[in-house]
């Protein structure tokens, strides 16, 4: 817990031109993540009807490569911020305001990290231009904005319960391979189990749209980002961020 307060600290001494340049690396590799899960997934044809889970499986594995660039590599990821950032905030080593500027300012930079990506590395470059591709992505987007809105915030309450819980597992290993095993498998689990990612969210539905989804912008916005993102937020700050500072803050560091 300690290490996540002075992580805090460290997030809140860092300028806002460099927040927002991580903001934009976090969306771009979790971004390069859906891209692999896509691939992984995509393509199946009648194997995924006698093996539903296969694709989800196969995209669930490959999904985590975003996060753990994000982790090891160093990004500003709003997500895994809704939980980094609660500690030191209810220990009150950094202002009770800043988690919100915070989060607004990564949020944003997301998504132009994600977009830019998806636009430039992805549709301009024809990477899903095969159709057993453009079929996949398309169907992603129209089915992930056709659920429920309420849906959609429970299943983004478990998707950054997971990941921010992947985030806490690999702070608890000091080997590389040990951070990499414990950011791998919760992330697989939450994509396999079909939970709402709201960053993830910003390269599946932008990208299915540039391919010709039916979907909307306002579609896009309001009926998955919207309520993904509202369910993130209670997955990582309530769940994760403070409940574990609930149970495990002890000592406030200085």
């Amino acid at each position: 817990m300690d290490n996540v307060i002075l992580l805090g600290q460290k997030k809140y001494k860092t300028p806002w031109t460099k927040i927002f340049v991580l903001g934009c690396l976090a969306g771009v590799y979790i971004s390069m993540g859906g891209l692999l899960s896509s691939l992984f997934a995509a393509g199946f044809g009648e194997w995924s009807v006698g093996n539903p889970s296969l694709p989800k499986l196969l995209a669930g594995a490959a999904f985590p490569v975003g996060l753990m660039l994000v982790v090891l590599v160093g990004a500003e990821l709003f997500t895994g911020n809704t939980a980094y950032l609660m500690p030191a905030t209810i220990k009150r080593q950094i202002p009770l305001s800043y988690f919100l500027k915070n989060w607004g300012v990564v949020f944003i930079a997301n998504f132009v990290g994600a977009f830019l990506f998806d636009y430039f590395l992805v549709y301009q470059a024809g990477i899903m231009k095969p159709e057993a591709y453009t079929a996949y992505i398309t169907k992603v987007a129209e089915y992930k904005t056709s659920l429920d809105w309420m849906e959609v915030m429970f299943r983004g309450v478990g998707a950054n319960w997971m990941v921010c819980l992947a985030v806490w597992l690999g702070f608890s290993s000091k080997s590389m391979l040990g951070r990499l095993v414990g950011i791998w498998w919760p992330v697989m689990a939450f994509v396999a189990i079909g939970f709402e990612h709201s960053i993830a969210n910003m390269f599946y539905i932008p990208t299915g749209i540039l391919y010709g989804a039916d979907v909307s912008w306002w579609s896009f916005v309001w009926d998955n980002l919207i309520p993904s993102t509202i369910g993130n937020i209670i997955g990582g700050a309530l769940f994760v961020g403070c409940l574990y500072t609930y149970l495990y803050g002890g000592k406030t560091v200085r």
